[in-house]
């Protein structure tokens, strides 16, 4: 055991030396590429000042606090053509993972189309938004793979969804408080061992499924033989048994979307939504430690604690179950519903730091639950939808980002959700392994560990050049 142990651990810090290598090469070369982008930047705009006066352009927006927002225009060339690209293929992959995609769009959106990393962060949750709609919209018309119900388990949703929404509040705090370096460090230990977990859960289910292929394989020859028998011994009786049997077994009940929505969990969740949103809103208008931005604050804790309760005690009493799971009996410790709503609120965290939807420790922690991969993707997209949109709304209000950008990228996402969601399915039906969605979620990870990894110690590296302050900010001098 302190082999297997020895070896394990090895691996993992050889594995990490390997992306940190990695990731201080894609920094160079970002690097780079920035500066020369910089150069190429100046000449264009040493050209537009003899035009200033023939043309003048609007001024960047302000925030309350002053910092200038950078948003290009948007016009036709390689940046947009590049960015679709990756936008839909980061949509496609993020929606069939359950991830949402925003650590692939926010180095996209900052180093290809040029914006700032406000306005990145803004964007992305509006891209988000599109995709894990479009998701859900899919999901809606499905069912589980193995059970009569619906692909969404909504009791994980409510045991997760209010504390993922309540981490957001913290995370968009932690934002003004972490340093850039702290935040790195902090993502790239997390994705790695988010993303490792994910890989190993792949090969375990890769081999259940090639073992449940295999037995199913010698059933079907056993029956096939014995059907044989059957048939030599009287043919007539054999096929006339055998045909209503067939259109039994073939036949699928018929179902409508309806059928797959659960209102009472729906509308405590949409009502949850509702009103830390509106505690958002008015917290954004209040001076920031005031005593009533401090009262909004805290009053989101009653409202998404106690749905997350209500449901945490009755899984505990036995009053609720995760329905995805079967008939498979779950111990529900009270140590470990509290660690799953900690997970929650760290996933709401992760999110607010860094623009992304939460699903990055919503997929894998599902995976670890025991869920199946449908059903793990499915449920973490679906309380992303909730996070995301609340985001979005109150950047809107807040005019973090430009309108036709994010109605672009959003349209983008949509329709690239919709193809990865019809395409992963045709490809699960096909050969029957379900463990290419959990391959997929841990290379969504490992590539957002890459991407916004290099961009963080990029960002580092030139903090450190010029000698900057690299400690942590007052949340109360931030307006």
């Amino acid at each position: 055991m302190s082999g297997n142990f020895g070896s394990k651990c090895y691996g993992n810090l050889r594995l990490t030396a390997v992306l940190l290598v990695g990731l201080l090469v894609l920094a160079s070369v970002i690097a780079s590429a920035e500066a020369s982008l910089k150069q190429e930047t100046r000449r264009h705009d040493e050209d537009e000042e003899a035009e200033e006066n023939q043309d003048p352009k609007p001024p960047s927006p302000k925030t309350r606090s002053g910092y200038k927002h950078v948003w290009p225009h948007m016009e036709f060339g390689w940046r947009i053509v590049m960015g679709s690209i990756i936008a839909f293929l980061g949509a496609a992959c993020g929606s069939v993972g359950g991830v949402g995609g925003g650590g692939i769009f926010v180095p996209m959106l900052a180093l290809i189309i040029g914006f700032d990393a406000k306005s990145s962060t803004a964007l992305s949750k509006c891209m988000i938004t599109g995709a894990a709609g479009a998701t859900v919209f899919y999901n809606l018309r499905q069912r589980h793979p193995t059970l009569d119900q619906p692909v969404i388990d909504y009791d994980l949703a409510l045991l997760f969804q209010p504390m993922l929404v309540l981490g957001i509040s913290f995370g968009v705090a932690f934002n003004v408080i972490f340093a850039d370096w702290m935040i790195t460090i902090l993502l790239i230990i997390l994705f790695v061992v988010m993303s490792t977990r994910s890989f190993l859960k792949g090969i375990e289910t890769w081999k259940k499924e090639t073992k449940s292929k295999k037995e199913a394989s010698k059933s079907l020859e056993l029956k096939d033989i014995e059907n044989q028998v059957e048939e030599s011994k009287c043919e007539s009786e054999s096929v006339s048994n055998t045909t209503p049997k067939e259109t039994k077994e073939t036949k699928r009940s018929k179902f409508s979307v309806l059928d797959n929505i659960y209102w009472k969990e729906l509308g405590l969740l949409v009502g949850v939504w509702v009103i830390i949103l509106a505690l958002q809103i008015a917290k954004n208008y209040a001076t920031t430690c005031s005593m009533l931005y401090w009262i909004l604050n805290i009053l989101q804790l009653p409202v998404a604690g106690g749905v997350s309760i209500y449901e945490a005690v009755s899984l505990y009493k036995g009053r609720r179950r995760i329905a995805s799971k079967g008939n498979v009996s779950m111990n529900w410790r009270a140590y470990k519903l509290v660690f799953y709503c900690a997970c929650g609120i760290m996933a709401g965290i992760v999110g607010g730091l860094l623009g992304l939807g939460g699903g990055f420790i919503l997929g894998p922690l599902f995976l670890e639950l025991g869920i199946p991969p449908q059903v793990s993707s499915a449920t973490s997209t679906f309380a992303m939808v909730f996070s995301a949109s609340m985001s979005v709304v109150e950047y809107y209000l807040l005019k973090r980002f430009p309108v036709p950008y994010a109605l672009y990228f959003f349209c983008v996402t949509i329709i690239a959700a919709l193809v990865g969601q019809h395409v992963m399915k045709k490809v699960i039906d096909v050969i029957g392994r379900a463990s290419l969605i959990i391959f997929t979620l841990s290379i969504t990870i490992f590539v957002s560990a890459l991407s916004l990894g290099g961009v963080g110690l990029v960002k580092m590296i030139k903090r450190i050049q010029h000698k900057e302050y690299m400690g942590f900010d007052s949340l109360c001098s931030y307006s």
